[in-house]
């Protein structure tokens, strides 16, 4: 695949606790932080306190390969208790986008659906269309594309079961 596809992973686990314990969790944007194995640090910005459309926080990441990088993200979709979504923007022209180009380099989204007395938590990541490290590694090395697509979905797949599970994890805990 192709980062111009627009490559997508997601991971889903079933949780089994009430629909609003889960949702004040996976709406903690710091949370992650505990789990993840590239999210170090996120902060509210613009004197946001918690989730709401048109919302920006900023998170600092860090990869054994990509290296070190921050983002500003924005809450596009915001749907108490089923969605969470945002999309990853580059306003510190890190991956070579103009600064005033809106474009995300990436977009993210929580989906909860009510199953079997608790809920099916889904977690999605889109790559894509703006540039990001993926497309500084592709500049060097064109020719293993693919290849770079496919490890670095593996890597987010990889934090992204971390993540739903630590989340599954704290909510099962305080349900039970």
């Amino acid at each position: 695949m192709r980062y111009a596809d627009g490559p997508s992973v997601e991971y889903e686990v079933h949780v089994d606790a009430p629909p609003d314990a889960v949702w004040a969790l996976v709406t903690d944007i710091e949370l992650p932080t505990r789990f993840s194995p590239e999210l170090r640090r996120v902060r509210w910005l613009d004197d946001a306190t918690r989730p709401e459309v048109g919302a920006r926080f900023e998170g600092y990441n860090r990869n054994p390969v990509l290296g070190e990088w921050r983002t500003v993200s924005r809450v596009t979709e915001l749907v108490a208790p089923t969605t969470f979504a945002w999309a990853v923007l580059d306003p510190y022209r890190q991956f070579g986008a103009d600064a005033a180009d809106p474009t995300p380099l990436a977009t993210w989204r929580f989906d909860l659906t009510p199953e079997r007395g608790g809920v099916l938590l889904r977690l999605t990541a889109r790559l894509g269309p703006g540039r990001s490290g993926l497309n500084l590694a592709i500049d060097r090395m064109p020719e293993r594309e693919e290849t770079i697509v496919a490890a670095r979905l593996a890597d987010l797949r990889n934090g992204m079961e971390q993540t739903l599970l630590g989340i599954k994890a704290l909510a099962e805990r305080t349900a039970g």
